[in-house]
This record gives structure tokens, sequence and C-alpha cells, in this order.
């Protein structure tokens, strides 16, 4: 269990680095492109924080 609340943790810092990165740069004048990928991969992780959520498993949130 405290394993399941560990990854919990480390995702939620991530989603909020790459929230922060993707603010930052989009007032930096990044274009279009980097601001997509930093979107793609908030996405990815807001969907791996979420099956963590519902199921409790860690075996894809680690992947």
């Amino acid at each position: 269990m405290g394993n399941n609340f560990h990854q919990l943790d480390d995702l939620v810092l991530q989603l909020k680095g790459l929230v922060l990165v993707r603010k930052f740069r989009e007032q930096g004048g990044a274009d279009t492109d980097e601001l997509t990928m930093y979107g793609e991969e908030i996405e990815r992780v807001r969907d791996r924080l979420a099956e963590l959520v519902q199921t409790g498993r860690t075996d894809r949130v680690a992947a």
C-alpha cells in the first residue's frame, strides 16, 4: 500500500511540474509543437494517475 502512495505522490508531482513548465514555455513564446508535446505528456500522466486511483494497481503506472 505504501508503494501506491509513493507512486501517487510521484505522479502528482510530475503532473504539476509538466503543467507549470508548459505554462512557462507558453509565456516564453514556445511554438505549437512544443506545447502540444507537453499537452500529450500531461494527458498520459493524468491517465496513469487515474488508473492508479481507480484500480490501486501499480503495474501499468510504473511503465
